[in-house]
């Protein structure tokens, strides 16, 4: 027998066709076991990215927050310094837009 030639071997239809079903069966379990995995990797990642997000608009927020506040001058001793017949709301965009 030469070295570089494949060797040949008989087998019977039906036991090759019952290994490869068992293959094809074996490779089934193992896709969806991957694909389980990643799905649990993708559900924590979002969960992750989610709280980091949830943070940053929280900081955004308060950083908004305490620059009207501290810009209006208001703490719990001193009234709101509202100019004549104006809401709040009205005080916050000229304050910004100023």
């Amino acid at each position: 027998m030469a070295e570089n030639t494949i060797p040949e071997i008989i087998v019977d239809p039906v036991d090759y066709n019952e290994v490869i079903k068992k293959l094809d069966h074996i490779d089934e379990k193992m896709e969806f076991t991957n694909s389980e995995i990643q799905q649990r990797i993708g559900k924590r990642l979002g969960r992750d990215i989610g709280i980091l997000y949830g943070i940053s608009v929280a900081l955004i927020i308060m950083v908004m927050y305490l620059l009207i506040v501290t810009t209006l001058g208001l703490s719990p001793i001193n009234p709101i310094p509202l100019e004549v017949d104006e809401t709040l709301l009205d005080a916050v965009i000229r304050i910004l837009f100023k």
